[in-house]
């Protein structure tokens, strides 16, 4: 009981505006995202309790900013209990893939469905109760590699250089969630060691969630970031919304603002690699 209580509420989002027209370029995807049904059980112990937001509600959130695709991304609140995600790919496999939560002993027929269903990776989170780590790599790595999927590492910046060496290791592409939480206000050698991951051509980075990177909505200092990402690495750079945006409890941002911040962070020359080509390779490919 104590560990439920102690995962808090979160904020829900901010109601949808888009006063200015903001419009994405089409077939724009969103990288990362949650959703929620009001009769799935939640994890005990997990790290926060979300607010019910539906798949309806993205498509919603997507129809208003033009984002043609999505990745639901599993949330740690659900553990191991992937039916709320693997419903909404069955009911919307035409625009959506998954990135799934699985233990390592599970069998290679349940991976195979989840394939066809649009599973495209798995998530190993060092950030949240209810996941998995690295461990679980050495089992389930062979199995991905040979379905095509990717690890997703919700990691911080201290563990760049083991996704760096993991990735190597098991021969698999691997995507590191929101700039690794790294401060964009003294990123320190977190930049520098995200750059040599992204070196090796395995790594691809999210730019979303700047709010979960500094204590402000800081627009040059993620402006200096993204320019220097999308310089050196425009194939590599994938963006998202983080919708719902869970673990917020003072203030929620508002979404056309997010999305407006990234378009002016980011060079325009590079829209169209970051918001369509890079998640079209990666997710949609097969």
């Amino acid at each position: 009981m104590a560990e439920v209580l102690d995962a808090p509420l979160c904020l829900p989002p901010c109601p949808l505006r888009n006063p200015s027209g903001i419009r994405l370029p089409d077939n724009t995807c969103d990288t990362h995202f949650h959703v929620f049904a009001h009769q799935a059980p939640l994890a005990s112990p997990r790290s926060y309790t979300p607010h019910i937001r539906t798949i309806d509600d993205w498509l919603a959130l997507a129809e208003c900013f033009n984002i043609g695709r999505g990745v639901l991304v599993q949330p740690s609140v659900y553990g191991l209990d992937n039916r709320v995600l693997l419903s909404a790919l069955a009911a919307h496999g035409d625009r959506l893939r998954g990135i799934i939560v699985v233990p390592p002993e599970t069998p290679d027929a349940d991976l195979r469905r989840f394939d066809a269903l649009g599973v495209r990776g798995i998530r190993f989170n060092l950030r949240n109760k209810s996941g998995i780590g690295f461990d679980a790599l050495d089992a389930l790595a062979p199995r991905m590699r040979a379905l095509g999927w990717h690890a997703q590492f919700q990691v911080g910046p201290e563990a760049i250089r083991a996704v760096a060496e993991l990735t190597g290791r098991h021969d698999l592409l691997g995507v590191i969630d929101h700039l690794a939480f790294m401060r964009l206000d003294a990123p320190g050698p977190a930049l520098d060691d995200l750059m040599r991951a992204l070196d090796t051509g395995r790594v691809y980075v999210k730019i979303s969630a700047p709010y979960r990177l500094t204590d402000a909505l800081g627009q040059q200092k993620l402006e200096n970031t993204l320019e220097v990402l999308a310089r050196c690495y425009p194939n590599r750079l994938l963006w998202a919304t983080d919708w719902p945006h869970t673990e917020l409890y003072s203030a929620v941002p508002e979404d056309d603002d997010l999305i407006a911040l990234t378009c002016a962070a980011l060079p325009e020359k590079t829209h169209a690699a970051t918001f369509v080509d890079n998640a079209q390779a990666l997710y949609f490919s097969h």
